[in-house]
């Protein structure tokens, strides 16, 4: 039964995967049928991170009164809905509707899983689990770039990974007997729910808040504007830019794979730093004149490099600030790094539409200069 449990919680870091890089390969198709601007992308993907942010920040509470099990299982259902929603969308305004339920969604699971791998399995663990959100968001792409090869259109790309969805939450419910909710808190003993102004008063929390700002920064701006940068710089077709923008996914699910093991021999802050300077590398191959082969090699190397990043910081939550903490910080971090997603994406998408996409490697740069700062602040005060 143990073994079935990680099963199942491989499967729902698959889940988490597979919508998230939907919008970035769809969207060259979507802007032309609905007639709006690239830059509009953004404002979908700002109102996906909003929610995200608003469900991180109560996650401590949700968990605490549901258990981790019923979170993720009500969550993938939600986000499933909200895909089918997507799928049916005959206008603009309609994504933003149902952009809402599925940013909504996706905070309280992210924290509740992220929380619950931390507590009770090893680094490597992480990184493989993590790997499956990688598969997922690998799978995304190809998926819409099937449909939209196919004749199909974007709609049945999101329609596609809807039905998946379904069937996961259909398995997360019969697992929910397996998970307990004693893992989040301990018998007789009461949770102390943890203020935004006592979070802010650990030492160590607002770096680490920046450093997931900067990170997530990165990988959604990447993840969603890599398929224009493909069609706008290099001059691709929308079909072929949306099957090669999964490359960056590719990389980061690769290096995952790669982590679990490398983990064995580094801790979190070594592999957090190799992840980071694997990044730059990326960025550096982008911006020398190698042509189309030089923008795949380094969207490959940017997502192989962002692969240790996320789970070896989170790992390693629970040793920097206590098992008890753990949950309120993870949710923080969370909204943290979804208010990157919010606020850096759609501002590169304003950079693109009034200058240039090309400007894209360097926006990444200097949010991974940041992000590298802080996370040296952060070691230095542990």
């Amino acid at each position: 039964m143990v073994h079935f449990l990680l099963a199942v919680t491989y499967l729902a870091f698959i889940s988490l995967g597979l919508p998230d890089s939907l919008l970035g390969a769809a969207w060259p198709s979507m802007c032309l049928e609905f007639d709006v601007p690239v830059s509009y992308a953004g404002v979908v993907s700002f109102i996906i991170a909003a929610g995200t942010i608003v469900s991180s920040l109560v996650s401590d509470r949700l968990t605490y009164a549901l258990g981790p099990g019923k979170v993720t299982a009500i969550s993938v259902a939600v986000s499933a809905i909200s895909l089918l929603g997507f799928s049916v969308s005959g206008a603009y305004w309609m994504l933003l509707v149902w952009a809402v339920p599925y940013g909504l969604a996706a905070g309280s699971v992210d924290a509740a899983l992220n929380n619950y791998v931390a507590l009770h399995y090893s680094s490597r663990h992480m990184s493989w689990l993590h790997c499956m959100w990688g598969v997922g968001a690998s799978v995304g792409p190809s998926i819409m770039g099937y449909a939209l090869t196919g004749g199909q259109g974007w709609n049945m790309g999101y329609r596609y990974i809807a039905l998946i969805q379904i069937a996961l939450t259909a398995l997360l419910l019969l697992s929910l007997p397996l998970w307990k909710r004693t893992e989040q808190k301990s018998e007789g003993e009461d949770h102390h729910i943890l203020s935004l102004r006592e979070i802010l008063a650990i030492s160590g929390a607002k770096e680490i808040m920046v450093a997931f700002f900067c990170y997530c920064a990165v990988e959604q701006t990447a993840g969603l504007w890599a398929a224009t940068y493909l069609v706008r710089r290099m001059g691709l077709g929308e079909d072929q830019a949306a099957g090669l923008a999964c490359l960056f996914f590719v990389g980061m699910t690769v290096g995952r794979a790669m982590s679990g093991f490398v983990s064995m021999k580094l801790n979190d802050v070594s592999m957090i730093r190799l992840g980071q300077g694997i990044v730059v590398l990326g960025i550096v191959v982008m911006v020398l004149p190698l042509g189309l082969g030089g923008a795949m090699t380094g969207l490959i190397l940017i997502g192989l490099g962002c692969a240790p990043i996320y789970p070896c910081v989170i790992h390693s939550t629970p040793d920097h600030f206590g098992p008890e903490r753990s949950q309120a910080l993870i949710g923080v971090q969370m909204a943290s790094a979804y208010t990157g997603v919010l606020v850096m994406p759609p501002l590169f998408g304003l950079i693109a539409n009034h200058l240039t996409v090309a400007l894209l490697p360097g926006y990444l740069a200097v949010i991974t200069a940041l992000m590298i700062f802080m996370c040296e602040r952060l070691n230095a005060k542990q």
